[in-house]
């Protein structure tokens, strides 16, 4: 009942993601710029073929694709659209692969943009950067077939339920493509799952529950308690709770236990997540990637999920 999720890359499988830097592209002129995002954007688009082959192969039912598959698309000097690139129709032909692959071998799949994506912030510059990224990773996901791209509130900048008001604001002026794939999750520095939950619920947002999170940042409610706001919130939209889980590299004594550990200790995997009786996705955010999830089943004795 529980599909674990792989995060971006791998740790010892040869499949690799490519990047390019705007230092590096500007250098060359718009004919080479576009040639070199172009041979990259295809190389990326055939590892993410190869990746969910793998997830396939091995059990695992959910991908988080990193951002960049599309290197620098909305850079402000270098940024293009995807039928500006020499490849544009072999690529847009390998995301159609991988949005039908994913769908046979039922992978659940995900964008988790980076933080600088803030539809809350204060900054109107900032909430118009965020958009155009947005939108970006949606018209992403459509061509892939992925469910949710996923984020973190931001900052409090002084008042918290003011800027959950903004967020408020600014997602419901968003494209239809856009909110519909939207979720939010709870940090661990700023954000609980008690400040989410009333706004997921107003908006119709499925909140992803972070459980290495919410026991860095604490709030009134216990694992039990916010594991059920999040799945009545999935519920609510008719779709597969999402959690994220991790454990503290240094330890929960530490005085730091934010970092990711290489493994995930099975003591922090919640017991009530075993005991639920439905499917859910559980993405494993540590750095081992996937040794740690083939770990995790073996010390939950879970047998490797079939298709």
């Amino acid at each position: 009942m529980i599909r674990f999720g792989l995060c971006c890359i791998f740790h010892n499988e040869p499949i690799k993601f490519r990047h390019a830097t705007a230092k590096g592209i500007c250098k060359l002129d718009r004919a080479g710029q576009l040639t070199k995002l172009s041979d990259i954007a295809l190389h990326n688009a055939e590892a993410l073929l190869q990746a969910l082959d793998y997830a396939a192969a091995h059990g695992i039912g959910a991908f988080r694709i990193m951002s960049q598959m599309l290197p620098l698309y909305t850079h402000p000097e270098v940024g293009y659209v995807l039928d500006d690139l020499p490849e544009a129709s072999r690529i847009r032909k390998e995301f159609g692969a991988v949005k039908k692959f994913a769908s046979e071998n039922d992978i659940r799949l995900s964008f988790h943009p980076d933080q600088f994506v803030v539809l809350a912030s204060p900054t109107d510059k900032v909430v118009a950067n965020s958009i155009k990224e947005l939108c970006y990773q949606c018209m992403l996901a459509e061509l892939v077939g992925a469910e949710n791209v996923n984020l973190h509130m931001g900052g409090v900048y002084g008042d918290k339920a003011a800027t959950v008001k903004r967020f408020s604001k600014v997602f419901q002026g968003l494209p239809e493509y856009v909110k519909s794939r939207l979720t939010l999750e709870n940090d661990d520095y700023s954000y609980h799952v008690a400040d989410l939950y009333p706004v997921c619920m107003e908006l119709g947002i499925p909140l992803v529950y972070d459980v290495h999170h919410h026991r860095c940042n604490p709030d009134c409610l216990s694992v039990e308690e916010a594991t059920a706001k999040s799945i009545e919130t999935w519920d609510a939209c008719g779709r597969e709770p999402h959690f994220h889980i991790s454990s503290p590299r240094n330890g929960w004594d530490s005085g730091k236990p934010q970092p990711h550990s290489d493994y995930i200790d099975v003591n922090d995997f919640p017991e009530c997540w075993l005991k639920l009786d439905r499917k859910i996705t559980v993405d494993l955010e540590a750095k081992f990637k996937e040794l740690a999830i083939e770990r995790l089943r073996n010390d939950l004795g879970v047998a490797e999920r079939k298709k």
